[in-house]
């Protein structure tokens, strides 16, 4: 089955006589999707988006402590957003649950079924990824990175790049598990920086703890900062 990704990036020699028919009104649907987002979330003020890999199972330590870091943070009245699948998503929503917080999650079509965990108390669906990503960020104080794979190293450096560019203010991006991303961080101290590809300064935009309250704490004091600064402007 194609996924409405895959239909909007075919070329148009691909799409043939087609091509006049369905692109235009493809983007009527993209921006159905984005007022339906827009519309579903208008309520989250402050929200932080939980990521990681859907084949975390939930014997595994990370899955307890991406549970118990969004149960810190919704505790503090923030909302946890995630993908709405399994593994560190079911993890963050269930964690919003126990701190009797709002739960989340924007799922996406994929080419093979992904299904909302239960924990989730407003559920989005997105046909297109650029479309979910720009509500992760837009209604999210924070991105908090537990290990994953592709999809979480993707919504990793496009955080990082909005801020590294002022497209978006600077906004805490925690990485969870310092043992994973160890050897990433490694190669972004020799090779990036070390190689003038990035600035010193850049890594700065990382906190990375094994510590779910410290992690809460980070986003909590930035949230603080931010209002503060909001209130003297």
């Amino acid at each position: 089955m194609l996924t409405e990704d895959e239909k909007l990036l075919q070329s148009p020699a691909e799409e043939a006589t087609a091509f006049t028919r369905s692109d235009p009104w493809r983007v009527m649907r993209i921006t159905s999707e984005f007022v339906e987002g827009f519309d579903a979330l208008s309520d989250v003020q402050k929200g932080v988006t939980i990521f990681g890999s859907a084949r975390t199972g939930p014997d595994d330590e990370m899955y307890a402590a991406a549970r118990e870091t969004a149960r810190l943070l919704a505790e503090k009245g923030f909302a946890i957003l995630t993908g709405a699948g399994p593994g560190i998503m079911e993890a963050a929503n269930r964690g919003a649950k126990d701190g009797g917080g709002h739960s989340v999650g924007c799922n996406i079509e994929l080419p093979f079924e992904q299904g909302a965990n239960p924990y989730v108390d407003t559920l989005v669906n997105f046909r297109y990824f650029f479309v979910r990503k720009t509500m992760f960020i837009k209604y999210s104080n924070a991105f908090i990175i537990f290990p994953g794979g592709f999809g979480t190293l993707d919504e990793l450096f496009e955080a990082l790049t909005l801020i590294q560019t002022g497209k978006i203010y600077q906004f805490p991006v925690v990485l969870f598990g310092t043992h994973y991303w160890a050897g990433l961080v490694r190669w972004m101290t020799s090779r990036m920086v070390g190689e003038g590809k990035i600035s010193p300064g850049d890594l700065d935009l990382l906190l990375l703890t094994d510590d779910p309250r410290e992690a809460a704490q980070a986003v909590m004091d930035a949230h603080d900062a931010q209002e503060a600064s909001r209130g003297t402007a």
